[in-house]
């Protein structure tokens, strides 16, 4: 008898506390109500946008680490400073090429 009364107050217990649980956000193309497909086809093109920022900041990373690093290389004297100079204008190319790929990709998507 007390086991089932256990029991039937463990899985009662913690019904109150679902109703305090926020409602999920909706996907940025809000399908109409009902639509499970394209609820998950939102929420798949949202996690793009995002796996495609997370690459963009990782590539924005990678050539400030490279530019520092050439910079530094430049004050020991085992890199000329013109290195630099041409590093910072292909870095600034390539992000501007990425960002321009993934705003394009963005609208595709």
């Amino acid at each position: 008898m007390k086991k089932s009364i256990l029991s039937f107050l463990t899985l009662a217990a913690p019904l109150p506390l679902w109703a305090a649980l926020p409602t999920p956000v909706a996907p940025s193309t809000a399908p109409a109500a009902g639509d499970w497909l394209g609820l998950i086809q939102g929420y798949i093109k949202d996690g793009g946008l995002v796996l495609g920022l997370a690459i963009a900041v990782l590539g924005f990373l990678w050539i400030a680490y490279l530019g520092f690093a050439k910079f530094n290389e430049a004050r020991q004297g085992k890199a000329e400073w013109a290195e630099v100079g041409v590093l910072g204008i292909v870095g600034a190319i390539v992000l501007i090429f990425a960002s321009y790929l993934l705003t394009e990709a963005a609208g595709v998507i």
